[in-house]
């Protein structure tokens, strides 16, 4: 199918746009997901200052990449959550503000609304530059996170009733409903990244999530198989289950089931790489995820947007690996049939 493989800028923010871009291209990537983090995609510059979008894309184009998503998964984050120290270090100053947690979740809201709006303002400036190359599904999509309200009660003691469990599903309903009919208005599609701490984070909740909003047309997902691998969750099946609503998908492995038996699923308060852990993110195709058979599916779906490579590997060097990824994607993104294979056997065709 030839998709265009891009790489999510957000664990590379600590290197400038215009540094980094050229070693994207380097490493043999044809575009980008943009971060709205780092410098790699300001928000609130693309709205309100009129050299900003053009800068963008002069940038992308002086290196040949493509930009079919923005990502705003750290201001997302802090939609449904409660609020704590940890979310000061990943939010804009505008967005923490004085720390009010009410006052924190109802400015992250705005963001991604801005976001939406930045988005098609973003993606409309590069239509023309878009129009010739290979892949993209025509959609305007920011991916993200939403935070949950939830998470905290993950194991069901104290013991949780599903009556306290709606009432998280409610409140991430009542928050993302003005979000997604600003997302309407502009023609963007927000696509969850399903994954632990997120209201969804396998199919289940995935499938409750989509019910909370009322089956918004806006309300999708970016498949990435390895946050559903390690907890268990069939990934392939995430695919058909939501086949319409896949409006981007990231390229990511991890690996689990090994460790010493020392740590479980839930991570053992343990950081990254410590060799007892069970399960561990690993640079694409190290890992236990069967990518052919995602590839398979997406193509099934007749899923033709980007597949982005998040990178993330604690023992590898990360040019190293995003270019070694790279290469493997492209390899195993083989074209989709046009013909059945059988087809020989009738004389008309023949």
């Amino acid at each position: 199918m030839s998709r265009p493989v891009t790489l999510f800028t957000g664990q590379w923010a600590d290197i400038p746009a215009e540094e980094l871009l050229p070693k994207v291209k380097a490493m043999g990537f044809d575009g980008v997901e943009l971060a709205c983090w780092g410098d790699h995609f300001d928000v609130q510059a693309a709205l309100n200052d009129p050299a900003y979008i053009p800068a963008r894309w002069e940038l992308l184009k002086k290196h040949d990449l493509s930009c079919f998503a923005i990502s705003s998964h750290l201001v997302g984050q802090a939609i449904c959550d409660p609020i704590d120290s940890r979310h000061q270090a990943i939010l804009p100053d505008h967005v923490w503000g004085d720390g009010d947690p009410e006052g924190v979740r109802q400015r992250a809201a705005q963001e991604m609304i801005d976001t939406a709006k930045a988005c098609r303002k973003f993606l409309d400036a590069g239509k023309n530059y878009m129009a010739g190359r290979p892949g993209g599904s025509g959609k305007a999509v920011v991916n993200g996170f939403t935070g949950s309200s939830i998470w905290h009660a993950l194991y069901a003691f104290p013991p949780t009733s599903q009556e306290y469990i709606q009432a998280g599903f409610d409140d991430f309903a009542k928050r993302f409903a003005p979000i997604l009919e600003a997302f309407e208005a502009e023609d963007v599609y927000f696509a969850l990244e399903v994954h632990p701490t997120e209201i969804a984070f396998d199919i289940a909740s995935a499938a409750r999530a989509v019910e909370a909003v009322g089956g918004h047309s806006r309300f999708g997902f970016n498949y990435d198989p390895s946050h559903l691998g390690y907890q268990g969750v069939d990934y392939v099946k995430f695919i058909r289950a939501f086949a319409d609503r896949i409006h981007h998908a990231h390229m990511k492995d991890a690996w689990w089931g090994h460790g010493n038996g020392d740590v479980g699923v839930f991570g053992g308060h343990t950081d990254f790489t410590d060799a007892r852990r069970y399960w561990d993110f690993r640079s694409v195709g190290r890992g236990d995820i069967n990518f052919e058979e995602v590839i398979v599916a997406l193509n099934d779906i007749g899923y033709t947007g980007p597949l982005s490579i998040e990178w993330e590997d604690g023992r590898m060097d990360r040019f190293h690996g995003a270019t070694e990824s790279c290469a493997y994607v492209k390899d195993l993104d083989f074209p989709v049939n046009q013909a059945a294979f059988d087809a020989a056997f009738d004389n008309s065709n023949q």
